[in-house]
């Protein structure tokens, strides 16, 4: 049976109770989303759930068939990233199945949507949208501030969403840190991914958004960032490869980021990091 991962949870009973999950990896990711989120939906008594996928498919972007038993687990909305199109059927699902997000700045041509509102419990909206940073990343994309402003002009809390929440996929934690800032007071959640290492500093910034640098993945961290260890390292020594980069399988932790929102404002009113299962795991705040 799972339990609250928060030694000191309370019920919130005016707000939203939303759940983002980082990085799913590989198979291994997909599955411990299939047999852990129906139970975190149920006992946590959760309002909204965003997973991120771009690295659910063999490590490097989602396929339909894999979007769609992550959605059947139960999220709400699965957010992509510089791998949005890896898996080349996903070009066409995209602009079949609205509750899939890529990046607002992937590109002028590509499918689908980078922003959408979308309905929660009781009937509340809830604005996605992700962004691609610019820092340290394979390829030259827009700005993420000029993508992300409209949206958030748009869509502003307490108006035409009870809540919002931002994925910053990028590799370098100063950008995301300006985006969260840049957000704070217009969305209830900024949150990074694309490292898969989960950084310790979930906050409520002062205009009180939910903020973390990165969420992490749900994927074996005995590992390099997700992947089995041989080939990363002999590609650090060597400089030279031998073989494919290929998912690790071992005990899987699902990292994430917890956040209560208040529904008058669609502010932050609390914010938990999630480790659960695997090398990871814990109980959270005493």
């Amino acid at each position: 049976m799972l339990r609250l991962p928060f030694a000191n949870h309370r019920p919130n009973t005016c707000g939203m109770r939303i759940l983002f999950l980082g990085d799913v990896m590989g198979r291994g990711g997909r599955q411990a989303v299939a047999e852990r989120l129906p139970g975190l939906r149920r006992d946590w008594r959760l309002d909204f759930v965003v997973v991120n996928g771009e690295n659910a498919t063999g490590g490097r972007g989602l396929s339909a068939e894999h979007a769609k038993g992550i959605l059947e687990a139960g999220a709400d909305v699965i957010t992509l990233g510089d791998h949005a199109f890896d898996q080349k059927d996903m070009m066409r699902f995209c602009e079949s199945e609205p509750r899939i997000i890529r990046p607002l700045n992937y590109s002028k041509a590509a499918p689908g949507t980078g922003a959408r509102v979308f309905e929660a419990t009781r009937g509340r909206k809830v604005l996605v949208a992700q962004a691609l940073g610019q820092v340290f990343m394979s390829r030259p994309y827009d700005d993420p501030f000029s993508a992300l402003e409209p949206v958030l002009k748009a869509h502003p809390l307490g108006g035409t969403v009870a809540a919002s929440l931002i994925d910053i996929h990028c590799e370098a934690t100063s950008e995301k840190m300006g985006v969260g800032h840049f957000c704070d007071g217009r969305a209830s959640i900024v949150v990074g991914t694309h490292t898969h290492v989960p950084t310790a500093d979930a906050t409520i910034l002062p205009r009180g958004t939910a903020f973390q640098s990165d969420a992490g993945m749900c994927g074996d961290y005995d590992s390099v960032i997700g992947m089995q260890k041989e080939e990363p390292l002999r590609r650090f020594i060597t400089g030279m490869p031998g073989g494919r980069f290929t998912p690790a399988m071992e005990e899987v932790t699902l990292s994430g980021l917890y956040v209560e929102t208040d529904d008058r404002t669609g502010l932050a009113t609390r914010v938990e990091m999630v480790r659960q299962g695997g090398r990871l795991s814990q109980s959270g705040p005493a």
